[in-house]
């Protein structure tokens, strides 16, 4: 993986009251904030360490430049299919800022010497840029490599250690450059779009959440006999109170204010041997959505509400409770290794299967293209 130095143009804070607010309006104001002097630009190229302090743990990545020739030739793997009309108003963003305003969240199998490298720099060198968020209590932070010889040592080490990049979030926004730099490149080195923005942060520095699901679809059928269906592919238990799956293969299901932690069917799973990587969300897409509740494309029906992990138990049930005829699912979050060996073959996740942190702001750090 080649990593290449940029001359970042990052937030004047001075002039900022709010970075939350501010980090909201940044995509769609960017040239305005630009005109009225909120930004500075770093003189030299360089890589930047990027620690966010949460509440619950720290998060340590590198913000660099990716080549979009890596991108093309699958190096940096995708797991999710991209739409036409998305990408084109990134590419409108894009066009019309001409700058990168958020980095591409990329992951990567842990390496302990880049790892090393970023804590040792920390720890001897004070932050250039830090930004406090209120609404998620987080911090974020950042420091200048600026030293040829530390840019080489870093850039050796992603070249010699990391084969592979997965895409955890930005897939529109990756396709929207590749697009650009296909179409502009007459030779490699001749394209403004030959590098894109990124955040690389270790597998081991990123947690998957889970991603439920609000289903409006009980309208045509009853409580009866929706149970009936369940029980005839999943081992159902009432639970007493509200609860989250405790391992992979499990889900709980809310619906008609009760609990309910139901497990797939042995017989059903012996069905699925032959499957690498067998996902819940697969199986509950299929097997429950479909053939139980007639929504064939979760892609583009509106019946089904993504609820990420974030908002807790409550996320899901308060929006269950404002209508009879929905039930809500509680899955398992995606192993690391499941969401890696998927991209590594070239398959595609169904929509909204996974949900990383930290989530990137924007605004903070900036390509200028």
């Amino acid at each position: 993986m080649h990593l290449f130095p940029f001359k970042a143009i990052y937030l004047n804070l001075d002039l900022v009251a709010s970075p939350d607010t501010f980090s909201e309006k940044v995509k769609l104001e960017y040239l305005t904030y630009k005109e009225h002097g909120f930004f500075s630009s770093c003189k030299n190229e360089s890589l930047y360490i990027y620690r966010i302090i949460d509440p619950i743990r720290n998060y340590t990545g590198i913000v660099a430049c990716a080549s979009m020739q890596d991108y093309l030739d699958g190096k940096i793997k995708k797991h999710e299919n991209t739409l036409p009309t998305k990408e084109q108003h990134q590419t409108s963003l894009l066009l019309n800022r001409k700058a990168v305003v958020k980095p591409i969240l990329l992951t990567y199998p842990t390496v302990s010497a880049i790892q090393e490298f970023s804590n040792d720099f920390i720890e001897s060198h004070e932050p250039f840029l830090e930004i406090p968020f209120e609404l998620d209590n987080q911090t974020h932070q950042f420091w200048r490599v600026t030293a040829p010889d530390q840019i080489q040592t870093l850039k050796a080490f992603f070249e010699e250690h990391v084969h592979s990049a997965y895409i955890a979030d930005g897939h529109h926004r990756m396709a929207s450059m590749a697009h650009l730099y296909e179409g502009t490149k007459g030779g490699e080195t001749n394209s403004p779009y030959k590098h894109q923005l990124c955040a690389f942060f270790p597998a081991s520095e990123l947690d998957i959440l889970d991603y439920n699901r609000v289903v409006e679809g009980l309208d045509d059928i009853s409580l009866t006999t929706f149970m009936a269906h369940i029980s005839q592919i999943m081992d159902i238990e009432v639970l007493l109170k509200p609860s989250r799956p405790r391992e992979k293969h499990e889900m709980v299901m809310f619906i008609n204010k009760e609990w309910f932690r139901l497990r797939w069917r042995k017989r059903l799973m012996e069905s699925f041997q032959g499957d690498e990587v067998l996902l819940d969300v697969q199986l509950l897409n299929e097997l429950i959505l479909e053939n139980i509740l007639d929504i064939s494309d979760v892609r583009t029906d509106d019946r089904v509400k993504y609820i990420d992990g974030r908002k807790g138990i409550r996320g899901v049930s308060e929006r269950v409770d404002k209508n009879s005829n929905r039930v809500g699912f509680f899955l398992y979050p995606v192993a690391m290794n499941d969401f890696m060996r998927i991209a590594d073959e070239g398959n595609i996740l169904p929509p909204k299967s996974t949900y990383f942190e930290p989530r990137i702001r924007n605004g903070v750090l900036i390509q200028g293209i």
